[in-house]
C-alpha cells in the first residue's frame, strides 16, 4: 500500500536534489527529498560555488545571507609550472552580482538550502531515508520509492538525484555511456602556514599535479595520478607520498608532515559519464546521477543546479496546474544535454590533451605551456576561460512560479 502521497519525491540529498526540492515546493508543489545519510558532513565534496550559482540565489533574493556563511572568494585563479606563477582565469569582469567563485563548505550550502525549503508547509526532509527500488503501476510508470526500512513514499513525479552511483537509474535501467577519465585523486587537506595564502589553484611538475583549494585556515588539496595507481601509490609507503608533496610545493614541505596516516587521504574515483536518457515515465535523473563531472574547473554542483533549475521551469508550473509530467520529461533532457556535452567536451580535452600527457610525462617541464604563457601575458584573454568555467553553458535565470512562504 503507497503511503504519503507527494506530488514531487527527490532521492538525494545534494546540490540537485536540495535546490530541486526548493524550486518545486515553491512553485506549490508536495515535495519530498530522502537522504540516505544522518547529515549532509562529508569530507572532500566539492565546495566550489560558481558565479553561475550564486547568481540563482541572486534571483531568488537569498544571495546576501548565503554570503553570510563562512566563504573564502577567488576573483582569479592561477597554476605554478615550471618555476612561474601563471594568472590563467579572471571571474572579475563576469555580468552577474557576484563575479567570483565562493569557496563554501558543501554541508553549509545544503543546510542553507534545506532551511530555505522548510519555511513552506509542502516541503519534507527525510534524513536517513535511503532509496533502494522504485514502484511501478500497473502500466509499468514509476509512481514511487521504496526505502531500505520498507516504507513506500507514492508520487506523480521521482527525481533520482543519488549521485554517480545512483542506485536509481540501474532500477530504471536508463542507458549509461562512459567517456571516460585517464586519472584518479587523492584528496586530503593541511593547516595553512600563517604568511600563506593566494589564488594558486594548481602546481605541476613532470608526472605530477596537485590542485590546492585556499580554505582561509587550511587548504584543501588534491593530487592527482595515473587511474588506477592508487595502490602503487600507497605501496612506496608515507614518507614517500610526502616527499613527493615537497618537492611538488616547497614551500609548504613542512605542512606536509601533518599528514601522519593514510587515513587522512581519502582516494576518489574520478568519473566522466553521462545517461543517453533521463527519464521514463515517471522518473527523471539529473545531477550526477544523469552526468558525472570530471573535477576539472569543478563546475559538478553548477552542473547539477542548472539541472534542477531547468527541471522546475520546465515543469513546476504545469505540475501545480496539475497536468501529466510525462511529456514534458524528454523537453527538460533536450535542454540540458547540450550544455552537459560542451562541458564534458571541454573536460575531456582538457584530460586528455593537458592532464594525461603531463602523468606520463618524465622530462622536467622547463618552460609553461603556450596557452599558459598567452593567458599570463593578455589579461583580457583570461576573461574566456573565466567566462566558461563561471558561467558554463546554456545557463538558465529561474522561472518556476513563486508562492507566499507558509511558516511551520
Amino acid at each position: 500500500m503507497l503511503e504519503n502521497k507527494h506530488d514531487i519525491v527527490i532521492v538525494g540529498g545534494g546540490p540537485a536534489g536540495m535546490m530541486a526540492g526548493l524550486l518545486f515546493v515553491r512553485a506549490g508543489l508536495k515535495t519530498a527529498v530522502l537522504e540516505k545519510h544522518a547529515d549532509f558532513l562529508r569530507d572532500f565534496r566539492g565546495d566550489t560555488v560558481h558565479p553561475s550559482t550564486l547568481e540563482l540565489f541572486h534571483q531568488l533574493g537569498m544571495l546576501d545571507e548565503l554570503l553570510q556563511l563562512p566563504h573564502s572568494r577567488l576573483e582569479q585563479a592561477s597554476i605554478h609550472i615550471a618555476g612561474q606563477q601563471m594568472k590563467v582565469l579572471d571571474f572579475r569582469h563576469l555580468p552577474v552580482a557576484a563575479p567570483y567563485i565562493a569557496m563554501m563548505p558543501q554541508w553549509d550550502l545544503l543546510n542553507f538550502i534545506a532551511g530555505k525549503a522548510k519555511q513552506y508547509s509542502g516541503f519534507d526532509l527525510h534524513m536517513k531515508s535511503e532509496a533502494v527500488d522504485l514502484v511501478y503501476d500497473k502500466a509499468d510508470r514509476v509512481c514511487g520509492v521504496e526505502t531500505a526500512d520498507g516504507q513506500v513514499l507514492a508520487a506523480k513525479l521521482v527525481i533520482a538525484a543519488d549521485g554517480r552511483r545512483s542506485v536509481l537509474r540501474g532500477k530504471a535501467k536508463l542507458p549509461l555511456q562512459n567517456i571516460g577519465a585517464p586519472m584518479d585523486v587523492f584528496w586530503f587537506r593541511i593547516d595553512k602556514p600563517e604568511g600563506q595564502g593566494g589564488d594558486v589553484f594548481g602546481t605541476v611538475q613532470a608526472g605530477r599535479f596537485m590542485v590546492m583549494i585556499d580554505r582561509q585556515d587550511y587548504y584543501q588539496c588534491a593530487y592527482i595520478f595515473n587511474k588506477g595507481q592508487a595502490g602503487q601509490v600507497k605501496a612506496a609507503g608515507l614518507e614517500a607520498f610526502r616527499t613527493g608533496l615537497r618537492s611538488l610545493v616547497p614551500n609548504l614541505r613542512e605542512a606536509f608532515d601533518q599528514i601522519v596516516s593514510w587515513d587522512q587521504v581519502k582516494m576518489r574515483e574520478v568519473a566522466l559519464d553521462r545517461l543517453e536518457r533521463w527519464h521514463r515515465p515517471g522518473l527523471l535523473a539529473i545531477g550526477d546521477a544523469a552526468h558525472a563531472m570530471s573535477p576539472i574547473a569543478g563546475v559538478g554542483i553548477n552542473m547539477a543546479v542548472q539541472d534542477a533549475v531547468t527541471a522546475a521551469n520546465v515543469l513546476a508550473g504545469p505540475m501545480a496546474r496539475g497536468d501529466n509530467p510525462d511529456p514534458l520529461l524528454e523537453r527538460v533532457y533536450a535542454r540540458r544535454i547540450k550544455p552537459v556535452r560542451r562541458m564534458q567536451a571541454f573536460q575531456k580535452i582538457a584530460q586528455d590533451r593537458v592532464i594525461a600527457p603531463l602523468l606520463r610525462r618524465t622530462e622536467p617541464i622547463d618552460k609553461a605551456f603556450f596557452m599558459l604563457r598567452l593567458l599570463n601575458r593578455v589579461p583580457w584573454l583570461r576573461r574566456i576561460p573565466g567566462r566558461v568555467v563561471g558561467l558554463g553553458f546554456g545557463r538558465e535565470d529561474i522561472r518556476s512560479p513563486e508562492i507566499p512562504v507558509e511558516r511551520l
